[in-house]
Parts: structure tokens; C-alpha cells; sequence
């Protein structure tokens, strides 16, 4: 599915943006992570990353062209996609969408607003991609009171797709930070404030307030703490901002960077990546222990982080959550505490679907799991039990009769749930070949967001991990999620004699707005038959 690559923000002023050089050329193969142009703000040229794998389909604004922000810069899609219904339509509504932002400024002062120190310069929270609405600071790499030049690092912002570098565009004294790390405020605003050395922290603090009383769009600002210039040795904490709501900011606590995220320069990591050397290993002598290029360069095998001596000591270890832990603790609560929730569960004699497996794997170039036998036999039972394969809604029930099996993925930083469409209607091996490159792509973070949508019931298996039986959180809108334990040897009574056997253990959680406890075991009965009997999956 082709994407729409808009004219970013890569300033906190910047109203338009002049393509100084495209680094790709329509045709040519993008990756995530590629240097797509070079944009020219009000401020500086800066190198602009894809967010999005496929090929270069169109560009809108050639070498040389300026553009408002937001208006249509590029479109990656896939190899001979039709594009011209987004061409038709979509320079437009990017030209208009960019509009407003030049007839309304981001942020206007109010007539009775207090007067700006003069010199200072209020730096916002950028938009580094085209669909970020919020950021979190990950890191200060400066902190209030020190001298900032024009070029250095202010900060390490998190998007909704990556963390990235956000760099000072002037020069002075940092007076003010907004957003602790941690924090998470949305795009526009207040950041952080640069003046001349000496500047009034009081009067700093009564702008910035001025400002956020005259902005209502912003609603999830971090505590505000100010602290008088360096050479006056007096630090203070400046009242929060007025009519803004004060978050719990994270626990500001030194995280090993072999525990938790790698701090290094863009530089270093390139160079790490092209030798071959796990950044975890190398012992960092920037700023806050950031890792830069020498270190990278000097580094060698076997001369790491020095082991720390035993102790006694108590100790802890702080993790910001990161926009995916967010988003993942948002839908589950809501999940859990908007749906009834009920679990049905079956012990199923697995004997049958092992002797299956291995004779269907002697078969030249084929190879399947018992996941994927799970997934076509829970196919095949939604398609016979349509109230299941369904959602809820105020005023309906909609049931599916197309199964698309949504099959849950642990990452680094959570769960990701990428999407098995018409399984029902897929042999066993496409199955296990989806899913597989589902899970590769998931870990790197490759995965599409159309991927990802459109499920009408998931599978979540933790059989590897040797996890017997468990309970999951239904996925909405799903009515249902089926949990999958792992297959056990032990004695089973067959014929009225006691044999050695393997049984698998499922649960079943329903949503008990749209599924009754009958229909769930119904549901059960099925797919038992399907597993115990897998002659019945290929014929």
C-alpha cells in the first residue's frame, strides 16, 4: 500500500522547506532508515530519513523546489502500484492541510501576554516524522545552565517510529527545560528556552507561563523546573505551568547501557554496524556516556564495561516506557476493563496431530509447525462459528465471515500483532512461511501498520517458552483470543488403559457482550475435532 511522504517539520519555526538534493531516485529501492533528501529549513539542511520500505513511486517537489510543510513531498509504494488516485488528490489536500499552518502561527500571545525577555528564543517540540503527534524525551544531553552552541545535540526525542537527534538551532544559555526526560508532551509544545548568559529566570518562567495559559492544545506538559545560570550556583524550582495538567515525570535514575538503551551518535553507530562491534560492549566518553566516533574507532574485543564488584547495596532500574509499551498499556486496559471478559478451556490429545506433523514434514522443501497447524484448524472452526469470529458494537454485533487470524509476536519492546488474511483459505506451508517472515520483520521493526490491522481473532502461543496454560487479554476489537500452552508428555487413559501420551492445553477468553459461554464451547468442540483429526485440515 503506497504511502503519502509529506514535507516534514524539522524546525521548530520552520513554515516551508526547499529539497536541496535527493539522495533516491524514482525507482529506486527504499529502505527504512534511507536518507531520502536533504531538506533546507529557515534554519539549516538536514538530512531526512524514510520511515517507510518499498520503491521511490513519485516525487513531488524536484531539487531546487520549495513547499509549506505538510505539502505532498514523495510516495513510496510497491513496484507498479497505481498511484494516480493519490496524485489526483493528494498534493491538494496536502496544500490545504499546510494552509492553516501559515494563516495561524503555532503559538500567538495574547495581548495582555507578559513580555518576552529579550534575546530568548522558545524552542517547541518538533515534528521529526510525518505522522508524529507527540513526543517523549528520551535524554537531555544539556541541561539548564550550560552554553549551547548552534549544531549541538540538545536532546534524544521519541516518535512514534524512532528516536532520534534533536539539535540546537541557536546559541546561548539553556534557561529553561519543559519536558523532563521522560516526558511526554504533544508537538508544538514548550521544550526548552536559550537566551543571552544572565538572562532572568523570572522573567523566563512569567513568558512561558503567558504562553501556555494562550495554548489550549496543549495538554500533557511535564513538570516545569528552572534553575538561575551557572555562575550564580543557586537552583530553584519555578511554580508549574498554569493551566496545564502535571504528569508524574519518570524517575530520573542512571541506567547501564548494556541494560537498557544505547546512547551513541549516528556516526558511531554507522561505523559500529559497518565493523561488525555490539555497541553494548563499548565504553562511551561523551557527554552522560554517550558513545562517539573515537570510541567506536579505539574500541577492542575483550576490553569492555569493567565488571562492577558484588555488593549489598539496594538498587533499581528505571525504563521510560516507550510509545509501543504506551500504546500497549492503553488498549489492554481498555480491553479488559470495557469487555467482559470469560475463559473456556479444553485439553486436546495432540498424539494424532505429531504423528501428522512429522509425516507431512518428510515431504521435499516442507516444513510446518505445530502453530501453524493451530492457526489453520482455528481458521477452519471461526468459519463454522461465526459468532465468534466477531465484534462488538454499541448498537450491533457484527460477525465475520472472512477469517483473518491475527497471531501475537513478542518484541524488544512489547507485543506486535501482524495479520494471516482468509487463513481459513491458505495451505499449511503459506501459513508457516507468513508467519515466520511476520516474526523476523517484527523484530526488526519492519513491519507495516496494514500488517497489523484488520484481525477478527488472535492466537497467542507461549507452548515454546514450556508455559502449560495461561489467560490472554482479548485484542479489539476481537470478540475473542485463543491461548496456546505447550504440549506435554504424560499419562492419558486411551481405550481404558493408562498410556503415555502429549496433550495441549487452550483457552479460550470471550467477550461476554457478543459471545455466550455456549457458543464459546461450541466454538471449542470444533476446533478440537479439527486438531485431533488433521486429516480433515487438507482434505
Amino acid at each position: 500500500m503506497a504511502e503519502i511522504i509529506t514535507m516534514p517539520r524539522l524546525s521548530d519555526t520552520m513554515e516551508e522547506g526547499t529539497v536541496a538534493q535527493w539522495l533516491k531516485n524514482v525507482g529506486d529501492t527504499v529502505q527504512e532508515g534511507d536518507i531520502l533528501a536533504e531538506i533546507e529549513t529557515d534554519k539549516a539542511t538536514m538530512e531526512f530519513e524514510s520511515f517507510h520500505e518499498g520503491v521511490l513511486l513519485h516525487i513531488g517537489i524536484e531539487t531546487g523546489g520549495s513547499a509549506p510543510v505538510d505539502a505532498l513531498l514523495a510516495i513510496i509504494g510497491e513496484a507498479g502500484e497505481d498511484i494516480s488516485g493519490l496524485l489526483d488528490g493528494g498534493a491538494a489536500a496536502s496544500t490545504e492541510e499546510a494552509a492553516p499552518a501559515e494563516a495561524q502561527p503555532v503559538q500567538q500571545s495574547p495581548s495582555e501576554a507578559a513580555e518576552k525577555p529579550q534575546g530568548i528564543e522558545v524552542i517547541t517540540m518538533p515534528r521529526l516524522s510525518d505522522t508524529m503527534e507527540e513526543g517523549t524525551v528520551a535524554s537531555w544531553l544539556k541541561q539548564v545552565g550550560d552554553t549551547v552552541q548552534e549544531g549541538d545535540i540538545l536532546a534524544e526525542i521519541e516518535t512514534d517510529k524512532a528516536t532520534m537527534e534533536f539539535e540546537s538551532f541557536y546559541t546561548g544559555e539553556l534557561l529553561f527545560i519543559g519536558i523532563p526526560e521522560g516526558g511526554s508532551a504533544p508537538v508544538d509544545s514548550t521544550l526548552a528556552v536559550i537566551g543571552p548568559n544572565g538572562t532572568s529566570i523570572d522573567a523566563v518562567e512569567k513568558y512561558i507561563n503567558s504562553l501556555a495559559e494562550d495554548t489550549p492544545a496543549q495538554t500533557q506538559p511535564a513538570e516545569t523546573k528552572v534553575s538561575e545560570p551557572a555562575k550564580h550556583a543557586a537552583v530553584k524550582e519555578a511554580a508549574p505551568v498554569q493551566a496545564m495538567p502535571k504528569p508524574t515525570p519518570a524517575p530520573t535514575v542512571q541506567v547501564a547501557q548494556p541494560q537498557g538503551r544505547i546512547v551513541a551518535s549516528p556516526l558511531a553507530k554507522k561505523i559500529a554496524a559497518e565493523k561488525g562491534i555490539n555497541l553494548a560492549q563499548v565504553q562511551g566518553s561523551g557527554d552522560h556516556g554517550r558513545i562517539i566516533k573515537r570510541d567506536v574507532e579505539n574500541y577492542q574485543p575483550g576490553v569492555g564495561l569493567a565488571a562492577m564488584p558484588p555488593n549489598l547495596e539496594e538498587s533499581v532500574t528505571a525504563i521510560a516506557n516507550s510509545q509501543m509499551r504506551k500504546t500497549i498499556a492503553k488498549r489492554l486496559a481498555a480491553s479488559k476493563f470495557s469487555a467482559p471478559h470469560y475463559y473456556l478451556g479444553v485439553e486436546l490429545n495432540m498424539d494424532a496431530a505429531m504423528a501428522f506433523r512429522a509425516q507431512y514434514n518428510n515431504l521435499p522443501d516442507t516444513k510446518i509447525s505445530f502453530n501453524d497447524i493451530v492457526v489453520k484448524a482455528t481458521a477452519l472452526a471461526l468459519k463454522k462459528h461465526p459468532q465468534v469470529n466477531s465484534r462488538w458494537e454499541d448498537q450491533q454485533i457484527v460477525q465475520n465471515h472472512h477469517v483473518h487470524i491475527g497471531v501475537a509476536v513478542a518484541v524488544e519492546d512489547g507485543l506486535v500483532v501482524p495479520v494471516v488474511r482468509f487463513a481459513d483459505a491458505q495451505p499449511l506451508p503459506q501459513i508457516g512461511s507468513q508467519v515466520k517472515d511476520y516474526a523476523v520483520r517484527a523484530r526488526d521493526k519492519k513491519l507495516k501498520p496494514d500488517e497489523m490491522d484488520g484481525s477478527t481473532f488472535t492466537i497467542s502461543n507461549l507452548g515454546m517458552f514450556g508455559i502449560s496454560e495461561f489467560t490472554s487479554i482479548i485484542n479489539q476489537p476481537n470478540s475473542a483470543i485463543l491461548s496456546v500452552g505447550a504440549i506435554v508428555e504424560k499419562p492419558i487413559v486411551k481405550n481404558g488403559q493408562i498410556v503415555v501420551g502429549h496433550t495441549m492445553k487452550l483457552t479460550l477468553a470471550c467477550d461476554h457482550r457478543s459471545v455466550d459461554g455456549a457458543t464459546g464451547a461450541q466454538f471449542l468442540q470444533t476446533l478440537r475435532e479439527y486438531i485431533e483429526n488433521p486429516l480433515m485440515l487438507v482434505i
